[in-house]
Order: C-alpha cells, then structure tokens, then sequence
C-alpha cells in the first residue's frame, strides 16, 4: 500500500508524452520494499510506458569518503541485478543527483524521486524540481511513519513523539504490494558506469581514501536480509535485555543498510513485529520510534549539525560550566588515534575505526567522554561529529546527528549537577565495570584488529 502521506509534487507542471517514467533513486538504492520505485512503476504502467531508474554518484558528499562509497558500490552493483530483473534499467553516472537528473528527464513523461531528509538531499531536490519542464513527485520510503504526518513539529524527546506514532503504526505497518512493469526499460541504451567492478570505479572517483572500506561490512540488499535473519532468529529473544552489553552482540548491524537504503525500514519493522519474540517491542522502539525521532530532529531544525541544535537547558548548563577544569584534554588527533588515558574509550575509538561501526552504547560514553576531555562543549561537538561522520558507515545519518547531540543533552532531560556537564546526563568508566565484563568488551575489539583484512 503507498498512503496518500507518502507522496508529494514538488512542482506544478504537467505530465507530458516522454519515452519513459524516470525513477531518481537517490535515498532508497534497492529494488524491493521501495515505495518510490512502485509509484514510478504503477505510473509507467498507466501509461504504458517503461520505468527507467536513475543514480547520481556524486564524489562530493559532504565527509564522505572511500569507506563509504565502496558499501555504496557494493549495494547498487546489486541493486542493478535485482532491477534488471524486473525489467528496469539503472543508469548510474558520475554526477551531481540533481544536474544528472535533467538529463535523462529530457525525455521523460514525469520523474519520481525518494526522499532524504538532510540539507543536501533536500536541496538536490528543490533544485530539480525548480529546474524541470516535467512533475518531480516525492514519495516517502525511508520512514514507516511519514515524517509530517508522525508530528507537526520538532519533538523534544522519546516521550512526546513516542504515543504520536504508535497510534499510527497500524495504518503504516502494512506490507507494499509489488507489481511488475509491462514494459522494460533494458533496451534503452545510455551511457553509465559499469558496476560490476565497484573497485574499479571507486578509483576512478575524486574522494577522500584515507580511510579505507570496511572489511567486516560488505553492502547489498542480500547481506542486509542475511543480518536480518540471523538477528531475529539467533538475537531478538535477548535483545530487551543485553543490547546495551558492549562485551557480547546482540545488536542487528543494520544501520548502514538503512542508511545506504539497501533494506526498507518497513520490512524490517514487519519482520520483527511478526515474531513472538520477548525483545521484539524494545526493537521496534529502535527502529521506529528512535530512529524516526532522528528524522523528525534532522528535518525539523535546520541547525541539526551545530552546537546550536543543542536544547536551551543544555547550552545555558555547559555554559555555566564550561571554564572548570577538565581532568585530561585532547586534541583531535589523540582523539582520533584512540591516545587517552581511557582503555575502554580507545576501545571505542578502535573498533569504529577498524570496523566502521561502534556498540551503540559505547558510542553513548564515547560522545560523553570526548565532552569531558574538551577546552569547550563547542569544540567536543565538533569533534565527535567529525569523527562519527568520518568512520562510521552510518555516519552522516538522522540517526548519527541525533546521537551526538543526545551525548549534549538532546532528547533527554536534566540531571543532577556535575562539574563539566551541569545538568547534562554524565558516564563514567566505573558504570561500565559495574553494569559489564567491559574488560571482554577491550579484548574482542583487539581481536578485531588483529584480524586480516
């Protein structure tokens, strides 16, 4: 089912005699569970016409680097497979999303595009849509709730937004029926890049290598299903109760595929709602409800990248606090090498440089200790974004925005007071030693090191 919410004009021209419907996939690069590629196909067929898919690989991403595009490469290399399959070509070029879209919009009857919702993604859109001569139609995939619909306005946290979407969960959690093209799009000849060595491609692209892919997270749709399913089989039951362990896994490892869009958040949400599982609740809270708040932080505040995005208790309390001494002070760089004084927060550091991923609770200390060990809150939040955003796969994210800001008090309430952090909630090491077998936690994330690549 695609609801009415789902789907936007974001222009006022009309539909006019084209070759094809072009589907701009930019957000959502998969091939099934895509509310956006169904509307283009459903519309094609209407008139008759072949569905045609496009992707904008841009080497400018903003802190963006050769990690990231070669996950990316990974997952539209089988995105093009999978699209093939159902009759639909996928031109991929090395191009900005919103300049190469006109091109191939030129013979277009109309273009329907998914949605991102950062500045960047939601800027290529405005300027498409002011650009061409046919209708560009957003349709929402990368949220179970559409994001309006979910809430008016910026929420403030978990606890306001939390009832606002679960009374719409049972309109929205329903699968998407799928539907075939009439008329396939194989035959239509175009220059794109050849996906099948993304290696190859990647060097021929202008991007940051100085950090190199991950070799413990390969992208695509079928590794995404394959994580999925070992998740709710050999996890879920435990996962109310042991994911905060950063000494075991009993996480899902999904977050890069929602990021890169390579599985659709709704067929997550369904899978793990159709369970008996006694962690299946404390899931969907992650996924939907938390994950969604993200989206609604990132598209409700334009400053969602900035100190200023933090809540007005928050900066007045580190305000208040910000000139008592810090016990230890880093720079970037010994931050970056995982140099401090902590074993448990290099471990942090380690694996998300290693691996291109860090335990979610650990990424909560990490944030809070990088806040203790800096001249200013301005200057820790400057460096743990740029971190998170230059080794996590799922940097760069609603999801990774919010989390940061969370460690500065967003989403979250006043504590009681602490030097430093003020009202802001404090961790320390000791509550890792109490809670964990942390000391196992910094003896896997070497081994992971030492692992080859």
């Amino acid at each position: 089912m695609i609801q009415p919410q789902r789907v936007k004009s974001l222009n006022a021209k009309d539909i006019r005699p084209g070759d094809y419907v072009l589907y701009w996939m930019q957000a959502s690069a998969r091939a099934a569970g895509n509310h956006a590629l169904e509307f283009a196909v459903r519309r094609a067929n209407e008139q008759r016409k072949p569905c045609l898919a496009f992707f904008g690989l841009t080497g400018r991403f903003p802190e963006a680097n050769a990690r990231h595009y070669a996950f990316l490469l990974e997952g539209l290399r089988e995105t093009r497979r999978n699209l093939a399959a159902k009759g639909i070509g996928l031109v991929v070029r090395n191009v900005s999303p919103e300049k190469g879209v006109l091109d191939l919009a030129g013979r277009a009857s109309l273009v329907v595009v998914d949605r991102g919702y950062l500045r960047i993604q939601k800027t290529w859109r405005e300027k498409a849509a002011r650009a061409l001569d046919c209708p560009l139609i957003q349709v929402e995939t990368e949220a179970v709730v559409p994001v309006e619909t979910a809430s008016p306005k910026e929420e403030w946290a978990a606890a306001s937004f939390r009832p606002k979407i679960r009374k719409l969960l049972a309109e929205y959690l329903v699968p998407l029926r799928e539907r075939k093209p009439i008329k396939d799009s194989l035959g239509l000849e175009f220059e794109s890049l050849d996906l099948e060595e993304p290696e190859g491609v990647l060097r021929a692209l202008d991007v940051d290598r100085t950090v190199p892919p991950s070799p413990f997270h390969r992208g695509g749709a079928a590794e995404a299903r394959r994580r999925l399913k070992g998740f709710l089989r050999d996890k879920l039951d435990h996962f109310h109760d042991l994911r905060n362990n950063p000494s075991l896994d009993y996480l899902s490892h999904l977050s890069p595929y929602l990021h890169f869009g390579q599985i659709s958040p709704l067929d997550v949400a369904l899978s793990a709602a159709a369970t008996a599982s006694p962690g299946r609740e404390a899931f969907l809270e992650e996924l939907v409800v938390r994950r969604e708040l993200a989206l609604n932080f990132v598209h409700y505040n334009p400053g969602y990248d900035a100190f200023e995005a933090v809540p007005s208790w928050a900066r007045k309390t580190l305000q208040a606090h910000r000139a008592d001494e810090r016990p230890s002070v880093y720079s970037l760089g010994e931050l970056e090498a995982g140099k401090t004084h902590d074993p448990y927060w290099n471990a942090a550091q380690r694996e998300m440089v290693v691996t291109g991923k860090m335990h979610g609770y650990m990424r909560m200390y990490w944030g809070k200790k990088i806040l203790e060990w800096s001249p200013t809150p301005e200057e820790a939040f400057a460096a743990a974004l740029a971190l998170n955003n230059k080794y996590e796969l799922d940097g760069r994210d609603p999801n990774g925005f919010a989390g940061v800001a969370w460690c500065f008090g967003k989403h979250d309430r006043p504590w009681q007071e602490r030097r430093i952090f003020g009202h802001v909630r404090y961790m320390n090491d000791k509550g890792l030693r109490r809670k964990f077998d942390i000391d196992q936690y910094v003896r896997r994330v070497a081994e992971l090191e030492s692992r080859p690549a």
